[in-house]
């Protein structure tokens, strides 16, 4: 794979804003260039990974300099809009043995039918790729038999998390977690009722799920749960944030959740939160979580590099963290 630079794009300033926790400071100001950011994921070079589902790209970001290149392209382009935010197409990246896989979604249902498909795609080059699960099609052959209302029948998969050698895929619309194959086998994982499983997370044995909740994605229906591949549900772990879109550990083995934000009054499934009401939290003891920084914008996606948090919006800014474990 070529990690070369292919684009390199000049920075914005920083601006920095004292917070009770550390420091946050933007990353890389790129909105125009980064168009639909959602996932992420540290590389094994260091560098973050950040999918864009409206261009269809991956793009790395420097995450001492904020230089930002694109590391591949190419993909399925997202083709819905919700809220004014599109949505789909790329929306995850992982990386296996140093190879980098991508989850797609959204490009094909029999809503709007095409010839692209929804599942795991396998990086060969920076405008290469192969199909190395089709989960949409899956979803069609494997319906849930929990009962709750489906309208986009291939789903809405929002994160992919290393396991075992293959992956989890959360899926935000069939309230599920399937587990895929490097050889393409997918099975359900785990099954939920309508709760919106968005982010993942692995500590040994046991998996760590960010859900939003049901629209309207009210506080007490945001939770940390955990499982394991035996659990027949899900225990939860915390609760009391809104539009939980992520869970990640930090150093120390903390454990961190991130919230989207208070979810429009009277909105569609899958809008954004309104602007600068996301927040960083972390996971206490007592199953409650304690705000480490808010006024976030939309964020959609968390990732760690040692005390340091970064933070992906959707307005395409990356927000790093500086000191996170730092006492109040």
């Amino acid at each position: 794979m070529n990690k070369q630079n292919i684009l390199a794009l000049a920075l914005k300033p920083a601006k920095r804003v004292t917070k009770s926790v550390g420091i946050v400071l933007m990353l890389a100001a790129a909105v125009i260039a980064m168009m639909g950011a959602k996932g992420s994921t540290i590389g094994p070079d260091g560098a973050l990974y950040v999918t864009e589902g409206a261009a269809g790209r991956i793009s790395r970001v420097d995450p001492l300099t904020g230089e930002k290149t694109t590391f591949a392209s190419g993909l399925p382009k997202a083709i819905l809009s919700i809220g004014g935010s599109s949505i789909g197409g790329a929306i995850d990246v992982a990386f296996i043995d140093n190879i980098a896989y991508v989850l797609v979604t959204l490009v094909s249902d029999p809503l709007f039918p095409s010839s692209d498909v929804d599942g795991i795609y396998r990086v060969d080059g920076p405008g290469s790729f192969t199909v190395v699960a089709d989960i949409g099609q899956f979803n069609l052959d494997n319906p849930p038999t929990i009962p709750f209302q489906v309208d986009v029948k291939t789903g809405l998969q929002f994160a992919l998390q290393t396991y075992r050698g293959g992956f989890l895929v959360t899926d935000g619309h069939l309230n599920r977690v399937l587990r895929v194959t490097l050889d393409g086998e997918i099975s359900v994982f785990i099954a939920f009722g309508d709760i919106v499983p968005t982010g993942l997370a692995v500590k040994g044995n046991t998996v760590y799920m960010a859900e939003a909740g049901p629209v309207p994605h009210l506080p007490q229906d945001g939770k940390v749960v955990s499982f394991g591949s035996k659990s027949p549900t899900a225990t939860v772990v915390a609760s009391g944030a809104p539009l939980l879109v992520d869970v990640k550990f930090g150093g120390g083995d903390s454990l961190y959740a991130l919230s989207n934000g208070i979810f429009p009054v009277g909105s569609p499934p899958a809008t954004p939160a309104l602007p600068n009401t996301g927040s960083l939290v972390k996971v206490n003891a007592d199953g409650t979580f304690t705000v480490i920084t808010d006024g976030l914008d939309r964020p959609t996606s968390l990732e760690f590099i040692g005390n340091t948090a970064y933070v992906v919006t959707l307005t395409g800014e990356i927000w790093k963290i500086d000191g996170v474990l730092c006492p109040h």
